[in-house]
């Protein structure tokens, strides 16, 4: 996938794909440097979210808080992960709409309450968010940013004289969306989930630490074993007593994220009982089913598309090759190409190889279509180098609604799958052949388990409910 930036022309180069949500990473260890696990937890969740990144610790007393924009190489230093004291530690790494990537809307938020000092990072978005900050500015609530996260922290102290896990629960029944919470007191580490389970959070160990991350990969990097997914609608509390779980909701529908599966998620990664990898081949196995066109070899768009391409391959029996090199070393702010050059910033990220690509029939393997401008652009990098056909096939069906919980796919207007029948898209891309993984295909991949999952973005009804004026403004919600 092809991160984001904006050129002069105002068009974003990222173009085909949703961007990053967040990541989140909470440890409970007594005898471990917190501090710099953390900072190695979230660097196994950087891909979740470039803009800005942030630890909070608790030594039992106080919480030290480190956060501002910038990759996690960049936000931290060795001096600074010396200096962090504590037994306990939340982190965050985001991603934003543009417009609100800045230093007030970074996390880990910490607040000081009559309980004490809390800290909260936050994967997700409430639908709600009009409703409950004109209530909580009915009361004399005074925010210092624009994300929801303040909102559900002020709910939560709302209800504190009625205990801690209480006062979550009151909060889980006021707030509606996605969500993944983590919260820091003195001397606690809690998980949430939301009812339906659409953002990701998983449960490890090391030793007699215990570790909350939202995808499995970051438990690996830190030598933590995976011990289970969070169930939608709990609550995980980890302090010196060990580990407890409440259930604050039971009995709703599922809803995983299915973009968790086709992209967001590393590939290394395991989520609510599926192995990403294996889904993803799976996937570009379903696709040769459903596209049984003649080529002379399948390429992948890297990273993403890697997976289902080499799954397309092995189904199809048409040879795999790496036909496009990705430049892995381009940092979140290089210098962005003028209007004059702007179709540079593709080949910036990608380049063709001539010698594989010229005088071929090949198969193109990409994760999704947005917009359809970068998919364009790498048609036409292929045809520049002499390939003879190029068929775009897409694991994921066409994007043809917005999503509103927390990913950034865009509104009705710029989803190319809206404006445009698959014929109309194939020849505004230039592919002499397209097709997306049908909706069927892609859900009895999961077996059993197909109703599982929010497949709204596809046509399928939102499983929260979506209020008109958020429907409307979708670009005002924040992401996390």
């Amino acid at each position: 996938m092809l991160e984001g930036y904006n050129n002069d022309s105002g068009e974003d180069l990222q173009g085909d794909q949703p961007r990053e949500e967040c990541g989140i990473f909470g440890i409970y260890g007594p005898d471990l440097d917190v501090a710099r696990l953390t900072y190695y937890g979230l660097y196994a969740l950087q891909h979740r979210g470039q803009e800005s990144a942030g630890i909070a610790v608790s030594d039992g007393k106080t919480i030290q808080l480190q956060k501002d924009m910038g990759l996690v190489s960049e936000v931290f230093s060795q001096e600074k992960l010396t200096s962090f004291c504590g037994h306990v530690a939340i982190g965050h790494v985001r991603y934003s709409t543009t417009g609100t990537n800045n230093l007030l809307n970074a996390q880990p938020f910490v607040f000081h309450s009559p309980k004490g000092m809390l800290a909260l990072a936050h994967n997700g978005n409430l639908t709600n968010i009009s409703e409950l900050r004109s209530f909580l500015y009915s009361t004399g609530v005074v925010f210092q940013s624009t994300t929801d996260s303040e909102i559900i922290v002020n709910l939560i102290a709302r209800h504190s004289q009625d205990g801690f896990v209480e006062a979550i629960k009151q909060c889980m029944e006021e707030i509606k969306g996605a969500y993944s919470i983590l919260l820091l007191n003195d001397n606690q580490l809690i998980g949430i989930r939301d009812p339906h389970g659409i953002r990701p959070l998983c449960l490890g160990r090391r030793g007699n630490a215990y570790i909350l991350a939202s995808e499995s990969c970051a438990l690996d990097t830190v030598g933590a074993e995976f011990i289970r997914d969070v169930e939608p609608g709990e609550i995980i509390i980890i302090d010196e007593k060990g580990l407890t779980s409440h259930r604050a909701f039971q009995g709703c529908k599922r809803a995983h994220c299915v973009f968790e599966y086709i992209y967001f998620a590393r590939a290394d990664s395991n989520m609510d009982g599926f192995k990403i990898n294996q889904v993803r081949r799976e996937m570009g196995r379903q696709l040769a089913r459903e596209y049984p066109v003649m080529a002379d070899m399948v390429i992948p768009v890297p990273d993403s598309g890697i997976a289902a391409a080499r799954g397309f391959a092995a189904e199809s029996g048409i040879p795999f090759e790496e036909g496009l090199m990705k430049n892995r070393y381009i940092g979140r702010t290089f210098i962005q190409p003028s209007q004059s050059i702007r179709d540079l910033g593709v080949r910036l990220k990608l380049n063709p190889i001539r010698d594989v690509l010229e005088g071929k029939r090949v198969i193109m393997v990409d994760d999704s279509i947005v917009r359809g401008t970068t998919s364009g652009k790498i048609v036409n990098m292929l045809r520049e180098c002499g390939v003879k056909e190029v068929h775009l096939c897409i694991s994921s069906p066409p994007v043809v609604k917005p999503c509103f919980y927390g990913i950034d796919i865009s509104n009705k207007k710029e989803l190319i799958a809206c404006r445009k029948p698959l014929e109309g898209i194939r020849q505004y891309i230039g592919a002499d052949g397209l097709h997306y993984l049908s909706l069927d295909g892609l859900l009895n991949i999961f077996g059993q388990k197909r109703d599982n999952f929010c497949t709204a973005c596809f046509g399928s009804r939102y499983p929260v409910e979506i209020p008109q004026a958020h429907d409307q403004d979708k670009h005002l919600l924040e992401r996390h």
